[in-house]
């Protein structure tokens, strides 16, 4: 069992860094700025991985690739999912359902 601790240094400096960088920001696409967010996302997936390989734990945090972030302030709906299309998911039992059940079974 390997020491995640090293992993743990270096993703606080990653964060370290990226505070840095962000607090010193030239513009929307700064590389530094960049650079220290990919560290840092790098960091973190070495740190989850050194804690799994040497407790079976997992943090509760996911790095988010930008890829599929989503654009709250886009005003085109088109590619929006539709509520009413295939609506297919598990909404519990209902109070009715709940009663039916409890007195099946003699509560």
């Amino acid at each position: 069992m390997s020491d995640p601790r090293p992993a743990l240094n270096q993703l606080i400096a990653a964060f370290e860094r990226h505070l840095e960088a962000s607090s010193q920001r030239r513009g929307e696409d700064d590389p530094t700025v960049v650079a220290a967010y990919e560290d840092l996302a790098d960091a973190f997936e070495a740190y989850d991985d050194a804690l799994h390989d040497a407790t079976g734990e997992m943090t509760p945090l996911v790095v988010v690739d930008e890829q599929f972030m989503v654009d709250d302030d886009d005003d085109d709906d088109s590619d929006d999912y539709d509520d009413d299309e295939d609506d297919q998911s598990y909404s519990g039992l209902d109070g009715e359902d709940y009663d039916a059940e409890e007195s099946k079974s003699g509560a």
